[in-house]
């Protein structure tokens, strides 16, 4: 098949880098967005493993290594702002062997920069409807055009609506893992200099964090929750259930939430994973956080973006377009890969959130007491073994 059509639904890390190295293997990605524009803003992310490979694949490692967010510490607070516990940047956040941490903004403008000559997007606008024949999928946008693609790839994230057209409802796939997340940006009233603060309470977590390049901080909130029944396009309704969530609680959180409603990108949704049997349908495929998110607690969402749409690319060039071929050897390659980064989701929000107040102050003693032993960085290192197995669990190939 020469040039084969793909459309992409989704202008995110997966969706934007799978259109990368299609163009690359000699696809003509076209890549639909609903938002008007790349979206800014969004927390911290890291690339891990595998990941660092692609990304030195794409020749970006120089570029990604200038945008790392550069924070130098990172500590846990009590109520009364005393840090309990403290340790350096890339131990706090579970970095190792070279793993860059970044902002998920300057991730997607560095990748848009790299394909936008090449790839065609279309912004503002979405899949209203797919239908497959023989020769392809004719899809209707929300604009109202229709155009017949030879394959299409939903990589528009765990909510995703390509997913829902040709699987179903989120219902089906999408497993609350009894945890919410909120994040967004805020002043830098604690005068942070590269730093991360992380407060616990019974049941309710928040932190604030200070990024190299960024005038302003970020804040996020995550807390233990039955599901939870609102909105997802009313954000005051959000943004209400959040400071009920945390109504009371001591520390910063009052002032961090003060502002909410004057954020630019105001973030709340289910710490959730997403399961299929399969990842493909005839002609359309999923990818990234569509397929198989891992939650947001398991710091490897970006790292799956980024290695499932080398593998997809690589496997659809590989099988010449055939895209049964090409599918089906992808999700070989990648499900296991996937399932035991998604194996990290539960266990860390579980150390992210204490249940009770018997927990946080167990917790509270014993950071304490590990801030001053000599051997607190061995400590970590058990901690952070398994993240690192995990996204150095798939073998890139060549392609």
């Amino acid at each position: 098949m020469k040039n084969p059509s793909v459309l992409i639904s989704g202008a995110g890390i997966a969706g934007i880098s799978a259109a990368y190295w299609l163009r690359r293997h000699g696809f003509a990605p076209t890549v639909v967005e609903q938002a008007p524009a790349i979206r800014e803003g969004g927390y911290k992310v890291d690339i891990r493993g595998a990941a660092l490979d692609v990304v030195e694949r794409m020749g970006l490692m120089e570029d990604v290594r200038r945008m790392r967010t550069h924070v130098q510490s990172g500590s846990v607070v009590n109520a009364a702002g005393k840090r309990v516990a403290s340790m350096d940047g890339d131990t706090f956040g579970g970095r190792v062997h070279g793993d860059a941490e970044l902002l998920r903004g300057d991730l997607h403008r560095l990748l848009y920069e790299r394909t936008k000559e090449e790839v065609e997007y279309r912004f503002d606008d979405s899949i209203a409807s797919l239908e497959e024949t023989a020769d392809g999928v004719t899809v209707t946008f929300t604009g109202g055009e229709t155009r017949t693609f030879d394959l299409v790839v939903g990589a528009d994230g765990m909510r995703s609506a390509t997913r829902a057209l040709v699987f179903g409802p989120d219902e089906r796939f999408v497993r609350d893992l009894g945890y919410h997340v909120s994040i967004f940006t805020v002043p830098n009233h604690l005068n942070l200099d590269r730093e991360e603060l992380t407060y616990v309470g019974p049941g309710r977590t928040a932190l604030t964090y200070s990024t190299a390049r960024e005038a302003g901080a970020k804040a996020m909130f995550l807390f233990a929750s039955e599901s939870l029944e609102y909105d997802r396009r009313d954000r005051a309704q959000q943004e209400r259930l959040l400071a009920d969530t945390y109504a009371g609680e001591g520390w910063e959180v009052p002032r961090l939430l003060k502002g909410v409603s004057d954020s630019p990108d105001f973030y709340f949704d289910s710490i959730s994973q997403v399961h299929l049997d399969r990842w493909s349908e005839g002609r359309v495929a999923l990818l990234g956080d569509a397929a198989c998110c891992a939650s947001p607690a398991s710091g490897q969402g970006t790292s799956l973006a980024l290695v499932g749409a080398y593998v997809l690319a690589g496997e659809l060039a590989a099988a010449d377009g055939d895209h049964r071929a090409g599918y089906g050897a992808y999700e070989r390659l990648m499900r296991p890969f996937a399932e035991q980064n998604q194996k990290l989701g539960p266990a860390n929000v579980k150390r992210m959130v204490m249940r009770s107040k018997g927990q946080v102050r167990f917790s509270m003693i014993l950071l304490t007491i590990m801030g001053r032993m000599p051997g607190k960085d061995r400590m970590m290192a058990k901690v952070i073994a398994p993240i690192h197995k995990a996204a150095t669990a798939i073998t890139l190939k060549d392609y």
